[in-house]
C-alpha cells in the first residue's frame, strides 16, 4: 500500500463528502418505496441513524476514528441484532447505498471497491432465517 496515496475518505471529499453520501442515503431510505421495509426498522426520526452512519463511514473510509472515539468498537452485528434483518432488508439498504454512491463523484474503481465491501458488510448484518 502506498502511504502517500489518498484514502477513500479523502477521495470522497472528506467530511463534506461523507455527509453528502449519508444524507442522500437516508433521504432515499425515507422517501423511496424501494426502501419501505428497511425504513420501518428505523426510528421515526433518522437524525441519530444519520449521525452514527456518518461517524462510522468517516473512520471506515480512513478518516478520523470519530465513531470509535464516541462509542467504542463498532460491533456492528451485535448492534444490529435487535432488528430482524433478512435478504429484503439487506437489499433495500444496499439499494439506497448504491444510489447514494452512484450520485457521488469518485473514481470508478473506488465506487466498485466500496460496493463490494459494503455488500459484504450488509450481508453480515443478516440475522433472519429465510423461509423457503
Amino acid at each position: 500500500m502506498n502511504p502517500s496515496a489518498p484514502t477513500p475518505y479523502e477521495q470522497l471529499g472528506g467530511d463534506a463528502g461523507i455527509r453528502k453520501i449519508v444524507d442522500r442515503f437516508y433521504d432515499l431510505m425515507d422517501s423511496a418505496p424501494e426502501a419501505q421495509l428497511v425504513r420501518a426498522l428505523h426510528a421515526t426520526s433518522l437524525k441519530s441513524s444519520r449521525e452514527k452512519l456518518y461517524l462510522f463511514l468517516t473512520g471506515w473510509t480512513g478518516g478520523p476514528p470519530v465513531y470509535v472515539d464516541k462509542f467504542g468498537h463498532p460491533r456492528l452485528r451485535m448492534r444490529h441484532f435487535p432488528f430482524s434483518i433478512g435478504i429484503q432488508a439487506r437489499d433495500e439498504w444496499l439499494w439506497c447505498m448504491d444510489k447514494a454512491l452512484d450520485e457521488h463523484e469518485m473514481p470508478p474503481e473506488l465506487r466498485e471497491d466500496l460496493r463490494r465491501k459494503l455488500y459484504s458488510l450488509a450481508d453480515h448484518m443478516r440475522n433472519e432465517a429465510e423461509r423457503g
